[in-house]
């Protein structure tokens, strides 16, 4: 069997006839038992752009996948494409009627059908002969065209992946939304198929939008990300927006892993036990939580700010993580570091904050 670095080279390219706009108006959703699963939520895909859908578990962002693809119907608000309301007080449209092409967590490939039917199932208003050649176009794109007359078992997940891509795309979509594409994925081909993936999307034109709950697989592959915690929108922006600009903590916490202090502002400082944090803007006295990234030290041994003692060492490869005690900290502080930063038997050692890796967020609106 060929390595899908080999099949890349088998693939052509073919755009779509062309993108759209995507629209949500302040949808709202609740099932029958009066959950509630998205508060008021607008958010709009730009034509050709990958929006990632990003959250924890329940944060409403398959919901929304749903509602765009005609799966489930919102409470409230309205759907556009290319400021067409497609769902809406009066007006819904059933799925096949939408331009939209949709990618299943599963792939949902039919095992008796060959790759080939597979693709062309969806195909149904052109003839036999312009459905097999739409169906090999969205294959060749896919650099799957010598498998067309195989069966799905033979394939591995990740050209399976790439087969239910060809078969969303064959209709030639305006917009094309994929639901966790990647997380049947053994780790090690994850970030082939997904680069390959990203490929395709920007040759065929397609807007896309991608639910994932993989921070570093958003950063990967989207233009803009939104990110989604109990079904209210919390944050928007392109992938180096959120990292270095978060809202909030938890916008925060979902890009890095954090030691997080508590403390309140004194004459423009929050004192913490790794060290002085600057606190411009917020009033003295009021609550402040110090974010520091597990990147945010710098370590010798010394001299530096404050003192440490290693508890745990963890070797990784091309960082170490470390957990340290540090005067007034109740829990251990974690900090990842260059591997060679210290020696083997450093124990007692010194720390230095990195200002880039802390953050500060005023409480009382952290709670808010």
């Amino acid at each position: 069997m060929k390595t899908e670095t080999a099949q890349t080279a088998n693939r052509v390219s073919a755009g779509v006839t062309f993108a759209a706009r995507l629209a949500f108006e302040n949808i709202c959703h609740s099932f029958e038992t009066g959950a509630e699963t998205l508060r008021d939520v607008s958010l709009t895909a730009e034509p050709g752009e990958v929006l990632c859908l990003l959250g924890p578990s329940g944060s409403g962002k398959t919901t929304l996948l749903r509602i765009a693809a005609g799966i489930e119907a919102q409470t409230s608000g309205r759907v556009l494409l290319n400021e067409r309301e497609i769902a809406g007080p009066n007006v819904f449209l059933p799925p096949e009627k939408r331009s939209i092409g949709l990618v299943f967590q599963d792939f949902a490939l039919f095992p008796h059908l060959t790759i080939l039917d597979n693709v062309r199932f969806g195909l149904t208003a052109l003839s036999a002969e312009e459905a097999r050649s739409e169906a090999m176009i969205a294959l060749s794109r896919v650099g799957l065209a010598h498998y067309a007359g195989s069966y799905p078992h033979v394939l591995s997940g990740g050209e399976q992946q790439r087969v239910a891509l060809a078969r969303a795309l064959a209709p030639r979509p305006a917009v094309l939304l994929m639901d966790e594409p990647f997380s049947g994925l053994d780790s090690r081909l994850k970030d082939n198929v997904r680069a390959e993936t990203l490929a395709i999307l920007r040759e065929s034109r397609a807007t896309a939008i991608v639910v994932t709950h993989d921070a570093e697989e958003a950063m990967r592959m989207a233009d803009r990300i939104a990110l989604l915690k109990g079904g209210k929108l919390v944050q928007t922006g392109s992938a180096e927006e959120l990292y270095l600009r978060p809202a909030n903590l938890f916008v925060a916490g979902f890009f890095s892993e954090l030691n997080v202090f508590e403390g309140r502002v004194r004459d423009q400082f929050v004192d913490t036990p790794v060290g002085k944090v600057a606190a411009p803007g917020i009033q003295d006295g009021l609550a402040a939580s110090v974010a520091v990234r597990l990147t945010g030290f710098d370590v010798n041994e010394t001299a530096g700010e404050v003192q440490a003692r290693i508890l745990s060492r963890r070797f990784l490869g091309v960082v170490e993580l470390l957990e340290l005690a540090v005067p007034g900290a109740e829990v251990p502080v974690r900090a990842r570091i260059r591997c060679g930063a210290l020696s083997a038997k450093a124990r007692d050692i010194w720390l230095s904050l990195r200002k880039s890796d802390v953050l500060l967020f005023e409480t009382q609106r952290e709670n808010a």
